[in-house]
């Protein structure tokens, strides 16, 4: 049976089960767009080609499928380059098609050409450019293998626009599924032995648990064992922020009594963490007189950043049942007594106001089917921080990247996954500004995506970290003159309203949560509110900067 390369790339989405691709045509990507009028497969037109990156990218960290973002060569291609690496650092299964050029024109310098598989080479798991229509459809279902198999990640697959138009022959094939990487025994038994001899362990979760829906399997060694839980940011969820075994988010803004307990423990199973800088602190002192055990179905993280007592790779739920099954529970009185004395993550973070507007969110969205997503900046240490996450797949937030603009698209791809939850972006007024045009995606396909804007004029982790490391010497951080958020959503045809209490704040988003539609609330918050607390660059995970409370800037 003969069909275009175009019509190939649509049956071969169907075959993967794709049910929603983001995206914005181009000349280069029309072939396929037209073979995708034909198809049930739904399409999202986003405001911007960074937006469908980002909206694939929600999609897939809320559902645990393949998100697919569509663009055309050139600028539509380059657009997409911010949402891939984004999701790169924080290993997301996302294939991005993109148009190109014919194959003759290619390396002529041809309008709207540009090399985006050698500009993307270091930000996807893998990437192809299909020069040979025959190997169109093996090659689209090898990317969608790689996105998802071992490590997630983003794949991009260039399809210049003859390959698009060649009549082939189709030929019905699906890829074997890879088998799982088996742990090793020996040190699988090795860390069995650590873990039954330590007298202050704790467990470390990060992305990776999530990623490999391996949450359950790590909360039932914990609770066997009755071991301390601390996360990093992108762990968050994976225990119940209401569980007694959580004692918090650990890292450069994490919870006191989560640091302490690191920097006291002798033994740490990591699970499913990079070991990022942003969670270690000075990494010498980080990791001295411990036991570390890294798991990780990478390798290539194993002794990257932390040197590991015990580097096990292989699929994580095995890894973890094996230790579940070997762990023996003893006497950690002595180690439970001494966190006890350390603040919790319930308890007040200096004097600042900003946290009471995310500790009003609780009481609204406990016990709901909500998603959490997030901007980069102070709104999202202080969302990780006070908004107490229940499961799996509710906060998702750039982590690796740290990518303003991520949260409301984020949150629309997150939506249209989960279309019985309620996706609810946090940003802030910085952020917004530059992903906010999606609100029109939002309106025109009515996707009731809530979206929280925190206003105080400025940049204020640029200002943060001015006071901190440049002694008060701003610049480039207040944004003057004020843009109202509602005003903006209403040009979209989205009501919204102005809040300026945590009272007000949790009044606003049950009024919002009832109604199924789009809604945008506007909060003012006190430009000098810093996030509280924050470990000393260079310094240990437990070494705090001292803060002065500055006067309230009023508007």
């Amino acid at each position: 049976m003969q069909m275009t390369g175009a019509e190939i790339m649509v049956k071969v989405l169907a075959e993967e089960g794709v049910t929603t691709v983001f995206g914005y045509p181009g000349g280069a990507i029309l072939p396929f767009y037209d073979a995708l009028r034909e198809s049930p497969i739904e399409h999202i037109l986003t405001a911007h080609e960074q937006g469908a990156a980002h909206a694939a990218d929600g999609f897939a960290r809320a559902s645990g499928k393949v998100g697919v973002c569509i663009a055309t060569s050139g600028p539509g291609a380059t657009n997409l380059v911010t949402g891939l690496a984004t999701a790169f650092l924080d290993s997301t299964p996302v294939v991005a098609i993109t148009g190109q050029v014919n194959k003759e024109l290619i390396g002529h310098d041809a309008f709207q050409e540009v090399d985006i598989t050698g500009i993307t080479m270091p930000i996807t798991k893998h990437n192809f450019l299909v020069k040979n229509p025959e190997n169109l459809a093996q090659t689209m279902r090898l990317a969608f293998q790689l996105a998802k198999e071992g490590r997630p990640g983003p794949v991009l697959i260039d399809v210049p626009r003859d390959v698009q138009t060649a009549l082939i022959d189709y030929v019905p094939d699906r890829l074997h599924e890879l088998p799982p990487v088996l742990p090793d025994k020996e040190k699988v038994q090795a860390a069995v032995d650590a873990i039954n001899k330590a007298l202050r362990p704790v467990m470390l979760i990060g992305g990776g648990v999530i990623s490999a829906d391996a949450e359950y399997d790590a909360m039932h060694l914990c609770e066997k064992l009755h071991i301390p839980v601390v996360s990093t940011l992108m762990g968050l969820g994976a225990i119940s922020a209401y569980r007694s075994l959580f004692l918090g988010m650990t890292g450069l803004h994490g919870h006191e009594r989560a640091n302490n307990a690191i920097k006291e423990a002798d033994l740490i199973l990591a699970v499913g963490s990079r070991f990022n800088d942003r969670v270690t602190g000075e990494r010498k002192r980080y990791s001295a007189n411990k036991t570390i055990i890294h798991l990780d179905i990478d390798p290539a993280e194993l002794d990257k950043n932390i040197d590991s007592t015990i580097g096990i790779t292989g699929n994580m739920n095995m890894t973890l049942n094996m230790l579940e099954k070997g762990g023996v529970p003893h006497d950690l009185t002595a180690w439970w007594d001494l966190i006890a004395t350390w603040p919790d993550m319930d308890a007040d973070f200096g004097d600042e106001e900003a946290p009471a507007f995310f500790k009003a969110l609780n009481p609204v969205i406990k016990d709901k089917d909500y998603i959490i997503t997030t901007d980069v900046g102070q709104h999202q240490m202080w969302a990780a921080q006070h908004i107490k996450i229940q499961f799996a797949r509710q906060l998702i937030t750039s982590g690796g990247l740290g990518t303003m603009g991520f949260g409301l698209p984020a949150a629309m791809g997150a939506q249209l996954a989960r279309p019985k939850s309620r996706a609810i972006s946090l940003s802030g007024d910085g952020g917004f500004k530059m992903t906010g045009s999606e609100l029109f995606t939002i309106a025109s396909n009515k996707i009731p995506v809530i979206a929280i804007v925190f206003n105080n004029s400025g940049l204020g982790m640029i200002r943060q970290l001015q006071t901190v490391q440049f002694n008060k010497r701003f610049t480039a951080c207040e944004l003057p003159g004020y843009m109202d958020f509602v005003k903006y959503a209403e040009a979209f045809g989205i009501k919204g309203e102005h809040v300026d209490t945590p009272e007000a704040l949790a009044e606003a988003l049950t009024k919002a949560m009832a109604k199924e539609e789009p809604y945008v609330i506007e909060v003012a918050i006190n430009p000098k509110n810093m996030v509280q607390p924050m470990v000393a660059p260079g310094l240990g995970i437990n070494d705090y900067v001292k803060f002065v409370k500055e006067e309230r800037i009023t508007k």
